[in-house]
């Protein structure tokens, strides 16, 4: 088992901004949970904690970003794209400044905290508005290869984040493509597309499935918006057949975005593996992800039922 990619944030986070003194972070009380703690140690004069306000967090990285810094927010994701989304929205996407929302906790993973703190409902929101690029890293990595990302790129991201430790599915040597699908396993018969968290379960469902005669491709999506059209419409044609696999609920997020992709290019069966319109509840995450059907088992029965209806 690897790192949680907000452990991962908070060291890539330090050490791009000791390359890039433009760089400030803000967070709203929690920077010991989002790990900016971490940056706030090294760069103590460029971290500014704003307390348990989280929209005026948002007005003030605006501000931030208009006067020419490039601010990196922090806080729950169930904080960042749902309290604050009046500001987010006004102030930071319709004037496309340039602030880095890294919200952490996100998902069913945030465990005990209940459904009031399990965001599944995030990415919905923060893709539908114009501007915005949405990010979901699938490991350690792949998250720090997001916030060198993010540094350079001009105007507002959302990076999404996990509390959980995740299994390593990069190496060092992994080049993060903005917008660009990463293919992990090659297949004839469907296409498993995953994000987040469950790409680690993807790719051991593939090779589940390579045991039953069924050959999958597997491909992370780490950019939600702008989503990877070519890679999706590809696949689809090649494969025949799609399984979707998110830790958020399946109204609006990845499977939601790879139903508008396949339903304009190749129209194919479609399964979406995800919270199915219920919230969550307080509980361990790992019983959770089984009680809400996000685990290996559920994605190798989704690849049946939509490998039946080719």
């Amino acid at each position: 088992m690897g790192k949680a990619t907000r452990e991962a944030y908070g060291d890539a986070l330090r050490d791009v901004g000791a390359e890039i003194k433009d760089i400030v972070v803000l967070d709203a009380d929690l920077s010991k949970s989002t790990k900016t703690a971490v940056f706030a140690k090294a760069h103590p004069d460029r971290f500014f904690n704003v307390g348990i306000a989280e929209q005026n967090l948002m007005g003030t990285a605006a501000g931030l970003a208009a006067a020419g810094k490039i601010p990196f927010v922090s806080t729950f994701a169930m904080f960042a794209a749902g309290r604050a989304f009046e500001q987010v929205r006004n102030s930071i996407c319709y004037p496309k400044l340039n602030v880095k929302i890294a919200a952490t906790h996100a998902g069913l993973t945030v465990g005990e905290d209940g459904a009031s703190h399990q965001a599944i409902e995030d990415i919905s929101l923060m893709r539908s508005i114009p501007n915005m690029t949405v990010i979901v890293p699938a490991d350690a990595t792949e998250a720090r290869k997001a916030v060198e990302f993010a540094a350079k790129y001009k105007g507002p991201v959302y990076l999404r984040l996990g509390r959980s430790s995740t299994p390593d599915i990069f190496g060092d040597s992994y080049e993060f493509e903005h917008g660009k699908a990463v293919q992990l396993a090659d297949g004839k018969d469907l296409t498993i597309i995953a994000t987040g968290i469950m790409v680690a379960p993807a790719r051991k469902a593939a090779e589940e499935l390579i045991e039953m005669g069924i050959s999958a491709r597997v491909l992370n999506i780490h950019t939600i918006k702008p989503i990877d059209k070519e890679a999706i419409a590809k696949a689809a044609q090649e494969t025949g057949a799609i399984v979707t696999c998110e830790e958020h609920s399946i109204i609006g997020g990845l499977g939601s975005a790879v139903a508008e992709v396949i339903v304009e290019s190749t129209p194919v069966p479609l399964e979406r593996v995800g919270v199915m319109d219920t919230f969550g509840e307080s509980g361990k995450p790992d019983a959770l992800l089984v009680k809400y059907h996000l685990t290996t088992a559920d994605i190798v029965k989704a690849a049946k039922r939509v490998i039946s209806r080719k």
